[in-house]
């Protein structure tokens, strides 16, 4: 069984400038923006065209999807498929929000980089007629705050952030985020939070009792304040890597998504703090570029499909919003895996991140000056 290794992280600045362009193509001024294709009309899509005879692109995280997918979507639906593969959103979006048509037809983005994407017009709305097994997602999977309705998004993974930590070397388990802001002795220097920026600022956000959307300069100034405040007392900032620091016990508490905190370890635990937190979510989207608009809802459907979709909650141990992919997984997996085991309620009781616009530019801000003084 083996856990990916890819991040969420993406710089504002190159959105920011991506999504310009795009916009400025939008007002006319670039007559090869992808931004200036039409979306397309139900009318115009044939849910019983001949899938065969397409073909289609994806981009996708490394290790995200089975890496026979084109061969099982061959035997399944007839069609060729290519996979191209980013490490983050960063590249993706670059890519995205360049103004020429990519050739990628479907790509994987978080939440609030979708809800970017969209609008800045880049997106083709999903056509819940070309996907039936948009029936197989969990009622919440409709409620989430960046895109309600699966508009022009389908949600592939979906999971929070909390406290991962050693339940033999701390004395007693945390339960807030100031355990991690404010470590107990044991745990002074072996510390990690993590450096993406939005997630680098929910600890101090939520112990302060502030939205993870905030965009008031007062309250992220305190944010920074409190941040600066812990800094002294951590290991490091750590996106990728505070897993193996976990259990090496170089660290001995960490900040982690859920699905990356080793809970299969005897003397790991992860836990949600009492102050709430994210919920982060992946997710599946249609380029308006994508020029196979029947086969990538096809593909989608087919991603959808408990089987395959089940492949993910099994293998990258991240939890699907799919009640049928999740009710097919092997108990023994869930057992093992405690974060698993949380529920669709549990995780809407986390805060939606969503794309804050040009107020993003505040966190870029932030995460820089927090991790350069």
């Amino acid at each position: 069984m083996s856990r990916i290794r890819y991040t969420r992280r993406f710089p504002v600045a190159v959105l920011v400038a991506g999504l310009a362009l795009a916009a400025s193509a939008c007002g006319g001024e670039a007559a090869d923006s992808t931004a200036a294709v039409p979306a397309a009309s139900s009318a115009q899509l044939n849910p019983n065209a001949d899938i065969s005879k397409q073909s289609m692109a994806i981009s996708v995280w490394p290790g995200y999807t089975p890496e026979d997918l084109p061969a099982r979507v061959k035997a399944k639906l007839g069609m060729d498929v290519k996979v191209a593969l980013h490490d983050t959103n960063e590249v993706i979006m670059a890519k995205l929000t360049a103004g020429s048509d990519t050739g990628f037809d479907v790509a994987f983005v978080s939440g609030q980089y979708a809800q970017a994407l969209n609008e800045a017009g880049l997106l083709e709305p999903i056509h819940p007629e070309l996907i039936p097994n948009l029936a197989n997602l969990y009622p919440e999977a409709k409620e989430l705050a960046y895109d309600k309705g699966n508009v022009f998004s389908v949600p592939y993974t979906w999971g929070t952030t909390g406290i991962c930590y050693r339940t033999d070397l701390v004395k007693t388990p945390p339960t807030s985020w100031n355990d991690i802001l404010d470590p107990p002795a044991e745990a002074l220097k072996k510390v990690t939070m993590m450096t993406t920026e939005r997630w680098l600022a929910l600890p101090a956000i939520k112990a302060l009792g502030y939205s993870v959307n905030t965009r008031s300069d007062d309250e992220i100034a305190k944010v920074k304040a409190k941040l600066l405040e812990a800094k002294p007392k951590l290991l490091g900032y750590d996106d990728t890597t505070f897993g193996d620091k976990l259990k090496s016990g170089e660290a001995v508490m960490v900040e982690a998504w859920d699905g990356w905190c080793p809970t299969t370890e005897k003397n790991i635990k992860f836990v949600v703090p009492k102050e709430g937190s994210d919920l982060w979510v992946d997710t599946m989207v249609v380029l308006k570029s994508s020029k196979h608009k029947e086969a990538a809802h096809a593909f989608i459907n087919y991603i959808l499909d408990p089987e395959i979709h089940g492949w993910a909650a099994e293998t990258i141990l991240y939890k699907v919003p799919n009640k049928a992919a999740m009710d097919s997984i092997d108990p023994a997996i869930k057992t093992a895996n405690a974060p698993l085991q949380m529920t669709p309620s549990q995780l809407l009781a986390g805060e939606s991140i969503i794309d804050l616009g040009e107020d993003s530019a505040k966190f870029t801000r932030l995460a820089t000056e927090v991790k350069a003084q």
